[in-house]
């Protein structure tokens, strides 16, 4: 089922609220004029009955009890002059006419009751509300009466006179909420052109000026996705680039490899050390495909992973049991110092467990056979250290950069190790600090500063 469009659902919306309030108006305003005018007419009906109390009906003297119709004596009059307006009579007790005002009072019946009654005239059937009061000395009984069509008339001509021209003025109100609506949306007109003009690798701001308060977030967020697409592309083609660049390496090492394979013939040792070289290589390039998908994923793992609280000394002994063999292959020997444990850490247990892996891994790569390699944690920090050559000042700068590895040397390696711990230790609010050892080796301390998880969540959302 087709929507419809804003523009016309808030015109839409509008008129129908418009009418309702404008039919809720017309009858309060119905109710108030009728309720009004009845009070005016009741109280002018008392008023000219209290002005005939007085008259005394022996000293006229007229030849007949009807007088003369008042449009025959008044020639010049503005407005209409209904003859239901105001009619009276006066009768005797026992009911006798004895005055009466020449149009309708003549044909009012007596009544015995006193007040407004609701009652009919002689020969007709619209209904009139009558006033009777009696004389003060109790000779006389006076009727004033006025015909409820003649106030309902009233009503209606008041109410229409209030009403009409707002009626009149519903159009151009529609006319001018129409352009009204149409230029406070022309800027979500104007987004969605810039949107649906711009090519996919545009990832420059929303320029909209003069945008309403509420379309404000609406720009900001997609500005914010677009710098975070930006950012994406721009990893994606770093990733890229990095892999074609390192990987062009091994693969040129192994093509060579298998020329020399293809060259020694019959020499037995010439091909089996190009065959260790070619495993090399394959070992060198499945590695360093690890760490470039380690790092590009990096970001995708952090949206995903569940922050929870972490025990670092567990993970650390875990991380001992799992490069136990390794590390006694390479003659090395592995220790874990727990001096005090941080309370209340949150992380991400399986980027946390990456970071000590890789720096196990480099502290294993880089020792020296029969050393050892010690992983301490306090209460605020965490050290990995060995005794291997270490680096030269110059080249501890450095640490941490893509593909950066220090020259000479001997082990392969694909330069993302370090870089992996210095992403993840950022993302946990840590600070990294490489250096080497006064008694020889190199260590990497973590700077462990217990992230609360909003503020891990922050920062997850401004490394994504």
């Amino acid at each position: 089922m087709k929507r419809l469009s804003l523009r016309l659902r808030l015109i839409i919306g509008f008129v129908m609220l418009t009418l309702l309030c404008w039919g809720a108006a017309s009858v309060e305003s119905w109710r108030q004029t009728r309720h009004n005018i009845n009070q005016l007419f009741d109280t002018q009906q008392m008023l000219f009955a209290k002005r005939l109390v007085a008259i005394n009906p022996e000293e006229l003297h007229p030849d007949t009890p009807t007088l003369p119709k008042t449009k025959a004596l008044v020639r010049h009059h503005r407005g209409e002059q209904e003859d239901d307006a105001l009619a009276f009579a006066i009768f005797t007790r026992d009911g006798q006419m004895v005055l009466n005002d020449g149009d309708n009072g003549k044909d009012f019946i007596f009544q015995q009751r006193l007040g407004f009654t609701n009652d009919t005239l002689r020969g007709d059937d619209d209904l009139w509300r009558i006033l009777w009061l009696t004389t003060p000395d109790k000779r006389y009984v006076i009727a004033v009466g006025q015909e409820w069509e003649y106030r309902d008339d009233m009503i209606q001509g008041i109410v229409q006179t209030n009403l009409l021209p707002w009626l009149f003025a519903l159009p151009v109100m529609l006319v001018l909420l129409f352009w009204l609506i149409t230029r406070e949306l022309s800027p979500l007109k104007r987004i969605a052109l810039q949107l649906h003009s711009r090519s996919p690798e545009d990832t420059a701001p929303l320029t909209t000026p003069h945008l309403p308060l509420e379309v404000r977030p609406l720009v900001q967020a997609l500005n914010g996705l677009f710098i975070r697409i930006n950012e994406m592309l721009t990893r994606e083609r770093r990733f890229t680039s990095d892999a074609a660049h390192e990987l062009r390496s091994p693969l040129a090492a192994l093509k060579v490899q298998s020329d020399v394979v293809q060259l020694a013939q019959d020499d037995e040792t010439m091909r089996r050390h190009a065959l260790h070289n070619i495993q090399a290589s394959i070992d060198r390039a499945a590695r360093l495909v690890d760490q470039l998908l380690t790092l590009s994923r990096l970001d995708a793992k952090t949206a995903h992973a569940k922050c929870d609280k972490v025990d670092l000394a567990q993970l650390l002994q875990q991380a001992i049991i799992d490069h136990y063999g390794e590390a006694k292959q390479a003659g090395i020997e592995l220790r874990l110092n727990l001096t005090a444990t941080p309370e209340e850490y949150h992380g991400y247990p399986l980027l946390l467990t990456l970071m000590f892996r890789n720096l196990l891994d480099n502290a294993i790569r880089y020792g020296q056979t029969g050393g050892i390699v010690e992983l301490t944690l306090t209460a605020n920090s965490i050290t990995v250290s060995d005794n291997g050559p270490g680096v030269s000042e110059q080249d501890l700068t450095r640490l941490g950069e893509r593909f950066y590895r220090p020259p000479g040397q001997e082990k392969s390696g694909s330069g993302l190790g370090l870089s992996i711990v210095e992403n993840i230790a950022q993302l946990h609010g840590m600070k990294t600090r490489f250096a080497n050892r006064p008694e020889g080796g190199f260590s990497v301390t973590l700077i462990v500063n217990p992230p609360s998880p909003y503020a891990l969540k922050k920062t997850a959302k401004k490394a994504g």
